[in-house]
């Protein structure tokens, strides 16, 4: 019984894992310091883009 029940259990995580779940994008920056600012959608005129701090928003260069 306790097999099975181990057994079970890693079948569990291993299609849980396996499974395509929606994950936040890595490739998001931290902003906010050192002259940077996030803003949604695009960057205000005269400000650098630097890439994406959250989903819909610029990260942004002074």
């Amino acid at each position: 019984m306790k097999i099975l029940c181990l057994l079970l259990a890693l079948l569990f995580v291993a299609f849980h894992a396996s499974a395509d779940f929606p994950h936040p994008p890595k490739h998001l920056m931290r902003c906010g310091y050192r002259g940077t600012f996030c803003t949604p959608g695009k960057c205000p005129r005269g400000n650098a883009y630097l890439g994406r701090c959250r989903a819909g928003h610029s990260c942004c260069k002074w």
